[in-house]
């Protein structure tokens, strides 16, 4: 059977595919969080603080009983702390998740970030449709103030090295052997300047897909300054000008909208229109997808620490927290839809930190044929509609 690659036709989590035949976006993707321990603890981690040195890891049946009452799954994540940090996590708890995922039809991911044993990733592989990784790099000091920021005893120096070649060797040797490796950056104060020598460092390593997103100031980087919007137009721009063909560029959580009445933000969104092989996603965390622990039974809009819990796979169905909160969602200020532009809203931290009360349910995104959003609906057989 052929597989079916994602590629910038085609993002299995694009929200916009979600839509059922009344254009409601249903509940069709899954982040399980599958433990609490990393080998790192980066700068920017969105969970850092929830991080543990021990866990006692439950059995994952009765989660997969209830992934078994969604009956529209079509992607499902698997993120941590470190997926692969131990072997027995990686043979217990990620493989059998996987697996699961296969016999569902789902396309999945795995968040990563490769610094460990080659063989935990091989082992994976042949059930994961995109191995993510974070990749703000240049140099072996880059990694080192980055990784490390939020551990209190950082390792030496040499120990550093090495795993900052291991994730280079991994990601040049996974993809050697055709695993679709994304590698997603933020545009922030540490990479300005330096994106477009991290994205040709990416295409070096083989990497198929640039995920290019900005700082989400939750948990660990709470505190950290971000880049303001014209800062952050000049490096989008900069990374076009001189972005490698071969790669697909994917920005995600994008802080510039159709609705927006600033001609420099429209002109930017169709330009990355007319750019072959790069697209903008519709934030997946709220609208098509949920984050759910594996250890407290939370349930979540997504996996940053800084959102609160929204309900208990151990007490209820996932659909119908999910429910639950898509009323609350659709309710808010941020509860908005262009689709005649492809455009579901802003990220609720990106909102919030560079749109603070404004409120997006009152805009809407001008008739502009100028302007082609990924999935647009200019055409009804770009985007498939579930039925009801």
């Amino acid at each position: 059977m052929t597989r079916i690659v994602p590629d910038p036709h085609f993002d299995p989590w694009e929200a916009l595919l979600s839509r059922n035949s009344g254009g409601e976006v249903c509940l069709t993707s899954i982040e399980v969080t599958v433990t609490q321990q990393c080998n790192l603890r980066c700068e920017h981690c969105a969970v850092g603080e929830t991080l543990t040195p021990t866990e006692i890891r439950p059995q994952i049946g009765p989660l997969l009983r209830r992934l078994d009452e969604i009956e529209g799954l079509k992607t499902l994540s698997i993120t941590g702390g470190e997926p692969s940090y131990r072997q027995d996590l990686v043979d217990e708890v990620v493989l059998p998740l996987l697996e699961y995922a296969k016999t569902r039809g789902c396309f999945t991911q795995v968040n990563t970030n490769l610094t460990l044993d080659i063989q935990r990733y091989r082992k994976i592989a042949p059930f994961v449709d995109v191995l993510h990784i974070s990749y703000n790099y240049l140099t072996v000091d880059d990694f080192i103030d980055i990784a490390f920021a939020g551990m209190r005893r950082p390792p030496s120096r040499k120990t550093a090295e090495t795993l900052f070649r291991r994730l280079e060797d991994n990601t040049r040797q996974l993809s050697a052997d055709g695993t679709f490796v994304s590698a997603e950056s933020m545009i922030s104060p540490r990479t300005q300047g330096r994106l477009v020598r991290i994205h040709r460092r990416l295409a070096e390593l083989g990497v198929r897909r640039h995920e290019v997103h900005p700082l989400y100031p939750s948990d660990f980087a709470r505190g950290m300054k971000l880049l303001d919007l014209d800062e952050f137009r000049k490096e989008v721009d900069a990374l076009l000008n001189e972005r490698d063909p071969g790669m697909w560029i994917l920005f995600g959580t994008f802080p510039f909208y159709p609705c927006s009445d600033d001609p420099r933000d429209r002109e930017l969104l169709r330009r990355i229109a007319r750019e072959p092989g790069v697209t903008l996603r519709n934030d997946p965390d709220g609208r098509c997808r949920l984050n759910v622990n594996l250890f407290d039974g939370g349930i979540y809009a997504t996996d940053f620490a800084d959102l609160s819990v929204i309900g208990d796979w151990r007490e209820e169905p996932i659909e119908a927290a999910f429910r639950r909160w898509r009323d609350r969602w659709t309710r808010g200020r941020l509860g908005c839809s262009c689709p005649h532009v492809g455009c579901l809203g802003p990220n609720v931290l990106v909102a919030d930190s560079y749109y603070p009360g404004v409120d997006f349910s009152s805009r809407r995104a001008p008739e502009d044929p100028a302007w082609e959003g990924r999935y647009a609906l200019t055409d009804p057989q770009r985007v498939p509609i579930r039925s009801t």
